[in-house]
């Protein structure tokens, strides 16, 4: 019975205002765009557009930063976020402006000219046309700019790590890049899929906000799902990619997408080995902590839609019809839906609404009962002002009977007691609706008993409704029913609906 659903729950974004604030005061993007304000003609940098080594104390001053080697990795690290968001452009002596991806040496990152021993500088810098937006543009510009600066502070992340770059060097001034066993696309891949399962922690049904332990992340990653004991071999693969994972996240860190509680330097063994994985008595906080932040679920989600994922957010739905919107929360949590309903309905108004909302919920398809279910909890935020619409299909076969259901709740008068035949599809499409939903089975079973036992020789009867979900759903009332007679009977309905020819398989 199961139609296609999401790949991912819906998450609750914060306000574009809120995240361009946000995005501003991300540390990173807040010293690019200091950093951006402070240089002008007479700064020089390289051949790569980097600062040359002359001009980082002064930088790191600027930046409020330690004068040590530290502090200039620091304001080098926020100057190329500079070029690579525009907030400062690099022409050449010929007057032509540097193409970004050529920034520090191409693609990969590596190469020009260091700056240093005074040598005449490569190009002028001058104010990028991002940098107005930061203050003057729209949250959106903000965001926007944001993102490129997620993109270069992600490719900073998925970077090789090596201990002596001279060694990789041949002699023709040529990067062996194969002795450094590294496959940017391998990289890129493991840390997408270890983000993606920390914004399905943050997002799912259920989720508080709570960090989520390093190794966890990490044993996502490695640890088959069928794996009982995890092997000696699969836990030195887990604390490889903490290690790795510990690093990719303090340097994501300040652009703003994770809070983040760095492994615990005293677990090394000794300098230069990794920790091993955590025992069950150990204190996992030690190992390391990350949340996604606000800003960091945005970002996130920016790059799964980039990426051809199906990431739903709550008001994507606000501006499309009835139709879309009662399809598009079909498998949305009870929460995440009353919320996507409740903006659609904040952005309609209640003009002629009711009547929509029961036009889109007919249908003899799979998601049919679901709709008439998401329905029914759309007209009780309408109010008063759908009882004409909904008085107008009391005597429509799909929705008569929840149409019935709606007016009793609100104690309305003169409604009409429903026919036998009406009750009885009313009752399987209601479950069909919880089966679709794939909701808590014990409710899901108290339903089943409950309308089963409103009614004498229920089975009897239900097999004769003409609704293309009547055998399914007679069949899990046979799997789920606590009372062994019932349960057969069920099952025996079930196999004469299929007989009978009148549901589909």
């Amino acid at each position: 019975m199961s139609a296609e659903r999401p790949t991912l729950p819906p998450v609750r974004l914060h306000t574009e205002a809120e995240l361009a604030r946000d995005a501003l005061a991300a540390p990173l993007l807040a010293r690019a765009a200091r950093l951006a304000r402070w240089a002008g003609p007479d700064t020089r940098v390289g051949a790569g557009g980097e600062l040359v080594d002359a001009q980082l104390p002064a930088a790191a001053e600027l930046l409020g930063l330690t004068p040590d080697e530290d502090g200039a990795a620091e304001a080098s690290e926020a100057w190329r976020l500079a070029v690579d968001t525009g907030l400062v452009d690099i022409e050449d002596p010929a007057g032509e402006t540097g193409d970004p991806d050529d920034t520090f040496g191409g693609e990969d990152g590596f190469g020009g000219d260091d700056g240093a021993g005074g040598e005449e500088p490569a190009g002028t810098v001058t104010p990028g046309e991002n940098l107005a937006l930061l203050t003057g543009g729209s949250p959106a510009d903000v965001l926007a700019i944001w993102l490129d600066g997620l993109e270069a502070a992600y490719a900073d992340a998925t970077a090789p790590a090596f201990d002596d770059f001279a060694d990789l060097i041949g002699e023709d001034g040529s990067v062996d890049f194969d002795a450094l066993d590294w496959d940017p696309e391998t990289e890129t891949e493991f840390l997408d899929g270890v983000l993606g399962n920390l914004y399905l922690l943050t997002v799912g049904e259920g989720a508080d906000g709570s960090p989520v332990p390093l190794p966890a992340l990490a044993a996502s990653m490695i640890v088959p799902d069928d794996m009982g004991e995890p092997t000696d071999d699969v836990l030195e693969q887990v604390s490889d990619a903490m290690m790795r994972l510990d690093d990719q996240f303090r340097v994501l860190e300040p652009i703003g997408i994770v809070e983040y509680q760095p492994v615990d330097e005293a677990l090394l063994v000794e300098e230069g080995e990794d920790t091993p994985a955590p025992g069950d008595e150990e204190d996992v906080t030690r190992y390391g902590m990350v949340r996604l932040t606000p800003l960091g679920l945005y970002g996130i989600r920016a790059r799964m839609l980039d990426a051809g994922v199906d990431a739903p957010a709550i008001g994507d739905l606000a501006d499309k019809g009835a139709d879309a919107l009662l399809g598009g929360v079909a498998h949305y949590p009870e929460a995440a839906a009353r919320a996507e309903i409740q903006l659609w309905l904040t952005r309609r108004g209640p003009d002629g609404v009711a009547a929509e909302l029961l036009d889109a919920a007919r249908g003899t398809d799979e998601l049919g009962p679901l709709r008439r279910l998401h329905c029914q909890q759309a007209l009780a935020l309408v109010g008063a002002e759908a009882e004409p619409a909904v008085r107008a299909v009391l005597g429509d076969p799909e929705l008569g009977g929840l149409a019935r259901v709606w007016l009793a709740e609100r104690g309305a008068e003169g409604v009409p007691a429903p026919s036998e035949e009406m009750i009885f599809w009313l009752a399987i499409d209601t479950i069909a609706a919880q089966l679709e939903a794939a909701g808590d089975l014990e409710e899901l079973q108290g339903l089943v008993e409950g309308l089963s036992g409103q009614h004498s020789g229920f089975f009897e009867e239900a097999w004769r409704v003409d609704h293309p979900a009547t055998a399914d759903v007679l069949e899990a009332m046979g799997r789920l029913h606590g009372d062994k007679k019932q349960a057969k009977d069920a099952r025996k309905a079930a196999f004469k609906a299929r007989s009978r020819g009148g549901s589909a398989d």
